[in-house]
């Protein structure tokens, strides 16, 4: 692949990672969505969205994936959604990327992996660098906000584990998220006494799902075979940092001292992980 190709392609999908992110914080800031309508527009414009390209390709595919799979996804979601009524965009995403880390090198640990001791540093001061953004005092997030947010991450970081090695990426999403989308209604039925959908809200659900989800992991997955594994977990670091100029350009938000510190250990702890070396 071209690198002009590659790194177009990658950057595309680093700002759709972000801009889940913002565009969910816009929809629960400043409209009057609930999260769980929110939720369904994104999963079921997303999966409409991958169904087309799977479609469109000239080696068609049956949508893969698995009931697991999807069970993660429409946790992520939900979690997810509900966490950003009161987070705003940069802490959550933060918190949302080091759970998906710390959760994946967690389990990664319990299968039996070993660490060098560079690695083990990094991983202890991603650790440090979470456990003081979430230390009591007035720069910390929201107690539950946090812990949705935290627990989005770890349905991520599972349903990502989940999804290793696939041999179709884009047909096992399709599949997984077209195995959400009645969950997820089941969720909007159950909270329906609360619904809640403006147009402004809704347009941004269907963004959400359509082109930063949607159209997103399908770019994601045509870079990825152009990149290095290290490479490929490295790139994904810039992710809290662009949605943090998002949150500052578009939402007026502006990161406390904290956060800032935090992000450095968090992300500086994790790229010591990613690229350290190998225990022998």
């Amino acid at each position: 692949m071209p690198l002009a190709r590659l790194s177009l392609l990658t950057t595309l999908a680093m700002l759709a990672f972000a801009g889940n992110s913002v565009l969910c914080r816009l929809a629960l800031r400043d409209t009057a969505i609930d999260p769980a309508s929110f939720t369904s527009l994104r999963l079921i414009s997303g999966a409409a969205v991958l169904w087309l390209l799977l479609r469109s390709r000239r080696q068609r595919g049956e949508a893969g994936g698995s009931w697991g799979s999807a069970i993660a996804l429409f946790i992520y979601a939900a979690a997810f959604s509900w966490a950003y009524i009161q987070l705003d965009a940069a802490s959550g995403a933060l918190l949302l990327f080091a759970a998906v880390q710390v959760s994946m090198l967690g389990i990664g640990l319990l299968r039996g992996e070993r660490l060098s001791a560079a690695q083990t540093a990094g991983f202890a001061l991603a650790l440090v660098g979470l456990a003081a953004m979430l230390a009591p005092g007035a720069s910390a997030p929201p107690v539950l906000p946090a812990i949705s947010m935290l627990s989005a991450g770890v349905a991520w970081g599972l349903y990502s584990l989940r999804g290793r090695g696939a041999a179709d990426p884009l047909a096992a999403t399709a599949g997984n998220f077209a195995r959400a989308v009645p969950l997820t209604l089941i969720l909007s039925l159950i909270t329906l006494p609360w619904l809640m959908v403006d147009l402004g809200g809704a347009l941004y659900a269907l963004a959400s799902g359509a082109l930063t989800s949607g159209l997103g992991y399908a770019i994601w997955y045509a870079a990825l075979p152009g990149l290095r594994a290290s490479a490929a977990a490295s790139v994904q670091l810039s992710v809290p940092v662009i949605t943090a100029v998002g949150g500052l350009l578009l939402l007026n938000e502006t990161p406390s001292m904290l956060l800032v510190l935090s992000s450095l250990a968090i992300l500086g702890g994790i790229a010591l992980v990613i690229t350290g070396p190998k225990a022998r």
